[in-house]
């Protein structure tokens, strides 16, 4: 699909999750986020639903670094997940799915483009407010270990 830059040091590309990425994908979302990992199956059943789905990842040298998925149900776009292991942190990796899940939520003409992210971090929330995305909304106690979810927005067509 595309290829970024990643610090200048190594070639990373992206493309489209298939079914056969599953495995990895699923122990890095095992890794990254212990306490509310997706099941198996919820991986396998997004990736099904191609009407309204789409998910990427980034690899280096064959091996998965990244991953992302954007729901679209118009009038509005869901970013699903976005991961990157730590130690490509830090290298524009984050920004770069980002931009491709902006960019797929454009073409499919969604109005709006929505996220939660955890209270508890404020890294990925800084890096959504530097995309344009506001804070609209806190879910008390979202995730499994009690911490609030931050719902966010970036409109994608002002209304009239």
């Amino acid at each position: 699909m595309s290829d970024v830059q990643g610090n200048g040091v190594e070639r990373l590309h992206t493309r489209v999750m298939t079914v056969a990425d599953l495995t990895e994908v699923w122990e890095l979302e095992k890794a990254l986020f212990p306490v509310d990992a997706w099941p198996f199956d919820m991986f396998v059943g997004e990736l099904a639903l191609t009407d309204t789905r789409n998910y990427w990842v980034v690899e280096d040298a064959g091996r998965i670094v990244a991953y992302c998925g954007l729901m679209c149900v118009l009038p509005l776009a869901d970013v699903q997940t976005i991961a990157v292991i730590p130690e490509y942190e830090g290298r524009g990796i984050g920004s770069h799915l980002l931009r491709t899940m902006v960019g797929c939520a454009v073409d499919r003409s969604a109005t709006d483009l929505l996220l939660e992210v955890r209270a508890d971090n404020p890294r990925a929330q800084g890096l959504y407010e530097r995309f344009g995305f506001e804070s609209i909304h806190r879910r008390p106690r979202y995730y499994s270990d009690g911490v609030d979810a931050v719902i966010m927005r970036k409109v994608l067509i002002p209304s009239e």
